[in-house]
């Protein structure tokens, strides 16, 4: 009872501006089928490069479909899934919407998506066509989206930084002990101890904790989730906690930086005053035109020299409405085709800064060998995508358990068993009912 009226509260929320956002499916189907034209809608999340690149794109697939009009709609990123959620509930949702992988399993439940038709792709032909990552988003031996391009985590390291503090600004750290060191000889702060520049912007909500479940946990020789998804393994045997403890230690503890210094950890580096952060390969763009300084990319570290390299790898993917049929579904279908093209892919890493997700790209020396682009694709060899069951609570509850320590100074290993306990329940609950 109280989930139908939750959902009867978002829906009565959004719908003012859902009205605003246009027609509906049924109401463009009924203009555009009578003439010679087919309209269908595209919904993403408002991140500039890629509203800038669908708009580009959208021109070229025009151009190639006279009689296919694609109208193009963004929402703020905090605000995405409620206006999908209203949307679909006032049937007034887009044909083709682009999602983050790790909602898929709620979209689906919600019944929000249909499955991509086998006549259109098979499930065979789309694990030939990408690289083996994409398997994440598989559910019940079904794919619901395609990705146009993926993501791997790297370091972005202010050169200038490293050599104001004595530091090699062409040999950025290869080991978590040597970022410290190095991030401790760029931190600065004034008399009253307050940060002024951060050696190594920490933080959970950005890439921090996935950099802690996907990269830390299994370079400390933990598998953080069972093959089948269900069972959190976090605290499977004592590295876990050992790997957490020096995750957070490198806020609490050695004093790196502060999640919240100039608003986040890339605002800080693009102002020149984060000597490292980890980011993903999609942030390239907006640093390119930020930076006022010399910067580098480089491949993750690793905890001992010469040891296991591990990556996160994520990617925001197209999937076809659920009810979408007849004309608007051959139009969905063939817009979606042109998207997760090798053409559309391309200039999509130069435009973006997003990987190409197709298994042809993985042995292109031009991208391997890119000075930029190429500690990311190297990272995509060991990355792992989490399969997320609820990503927003699973993020939220990482976030409000750290929250503990950092506020409360609650004990570290209490907090992680804690966690621990609470991430399980979310997936408890997510198989229960799935």
């Amino acid at each position: 009872m109280k989930k139908r009226l939750f959902k009867m509260l978002v829906v009565m929320m959004a719908f003012s501006l859902i009205a605003l956002a246009g027609c509906s499916n049924n109401d463009e189907a009924s203009s555009s089928e009578s003439g010679d034209k087919v309209t269908i809608t595209y919904w993403q999340y408002t991140f500039p490069a890629k509203v800038t690149e669908i708009k580009s794109l959208i021109k070229k697939f025009e151009a190639e479909n006279p009689n296919i009009k694609v109208v193009a709609q963004d929402f703020p990123y905090d605000q995405y899934t409620q206006k999908v959620t209203a949307a679909m509930h006032a049937g007034k949702g887009p044909d083709v919407l682009n999602l983050y992988y790790g909602w898929l399993p709620q979209y689906v439940k919600e019944g929000y998506l249909q499955p991509i038709p086998q006549d259109f792709m098979s499930t065979s032909e789309i694990e030939d066509y990408f690289i083996p990552m994409i398997t994440a988003s598989k559910i019940d031996g079904k794919y619901y989206s395609l990705p146009t391009a993926v993501r791997s985590l790297a370091l972005f390291y202010n050169k200038d930084m490293f050599k104001e503090a004595g530091l090699d600004p062409d040999s950025p750290p290869k080991t978590w002990d040597e970022l410290i060191q190095y991030a401790k000889k760029m931190t600065k702060r004034d008399s009253g101890g307050n940060l002024e520049q951060e050696g190594f912007a920490w933080d959970v909500n950005g890439q921090g904790y996935h950099a802690f479940e996907e990269v830390m946990l299994r370079q400390w020789g933990v598998t953080p989730f069972s093959d089948d998804g269900k069972k959190v393994l976090w605290n499977s045997s004592p590295e876990g906690l050992e790997a957490f403890t020096y995750w957070i230690n490198m806020y609490k503890k050695e004093k790196l930086g502060e999640p919240l210094f100039l608003q986040g950890y890339n605002t800080a580096f693009k102002a020149g005053k984060a000597g490292i952060i980890i980011d993903g390969s999609f942030d390239i763009t907006a640093i390119k035109d930020a930076a006022k300084f010399d910067w580098g990319v480089a491949t993750l570290p690793v905890k001992e020299e010469g040891g296991m390299e591990s990556n996160f790898g994520s990617y925001w993917t197209n999937g076809i409405a659920k009810g979408v049929k007849g004309k608007q579904l051959e139009a969905s279908e063939k817009f979606i085709k042109f998207l997760i093209s090798e053409e559309t892919q391309k200039e999509w890493l130069t435009e973006v800064g997003e990987l190409p997700a197709a298994a042809s790209f993985a042995n292109d020396e031009s991208i391997n060998n890119d000075p930029i682009y190429g500690p990311f694709v190297q990272g995509l060899k060991s990355a792992h995508a989490t399969f997320f069951v609820d990503e927003t609570k699973e993020r939220d509850s990482i976030t409000a358990q750290i929250d503990k320590i950092i506020l409360n100074n609650e004990p570290i290993d209490k907090t992680f068993e804690s966690l621990v306990k609470e991430q399980q329940e979310i997936r408890d609950e997510y198989f229960k009912n799935n």
